[in-house]
């Protein structure tokens, strides 16, 4: 799915000297922070495809906020009004398939969801959502077991998958450094954006 790419596997966290241990550690804890996290759970089955995540009559919705307000529409009206920032998508096998628009991962991210966990995802949905810095993981375990409306913790750097009722643990593959680089800047285009201003204020 693209986890072992070898591209995904050179990045590490820099080690700062000892006189900047108080921004260090400010700056560790706020990655931390980012990276391990809580939420509710929304359930769904096998084959959620792009247009159960957003009917294709919103895909001249550019905004991501407005597309936001139709997701799930015509399976889950309730969806978009109950929501919660933060609520996380358990979802069964091909989650994502159909459409290679970016409008499914973007619609479920500006509708707050932090994350979803699935037995497997359709591979164009899988790299549109990192694109967009919409974190995904791979877990058949945790979707056997974890139901709907249930809170559970995330840590995308180690993999675990916490039932906070049940204290039932799962592991999914780690999320690898570069791509927690891309969760932590909003996506692609915001990394890109980010890395080209530290070149040229490095520069001057």
């Amino acid at each position: 799915m693209g986890l072992k790419d070898p591209a995904f596997q050179h990045s590490s966290i820099p080690v700062f000297p000892a006189w900047r241990t108080c921004r260090t550690f400010t700056h560790v804890e706020k990655v931390r922070e980012a990276m391990h996290f809580e939420g509710r759970v929304w359930k769904f089955g096998d084959d959620v495809d792009t247009d159960l995540i957003i009917p294709a009559r919103y895909l001249n919705i550019s905004d991501g906020k407005e597309l936001a307000r139709h997701a799930f529409a015509d399976v889950r009206p309730d969806f978009a009004g109950a929501v919660a920032v933060g609520d996380i998508i358990v979802a069964g096998r091909n989650f994502g398939c159909g459409s290679s628009r970016e409008h499914a991962p973007l619609a479920l991210k500006e509708a707050g969801i932090r994350a979803v966990i699935a037995r497997s995802f359709a591979r164009i949905f899988y790299r549109n959502a990192f694109n967009i810095g919409l974190p995904l993981m791979e877990s058949g375990e945790a979707v056997e077991f974890i139901q709907e409306r249930e809170k559970i913790s995330v840590d995308f750097s180690t993999g675990k998958i916490e039932d906070l009722m049940s204290h039932k643990t799962f592991a999914a593959q780690p999320i690898p450094a570069f791509m927690r680089k891309l969760i932590q800047t909003g996506g692609l285009v915001d990394h890109v954006r980010q890395n080209k201003l530290k070149k040229k204020t490095v520069r001057r």
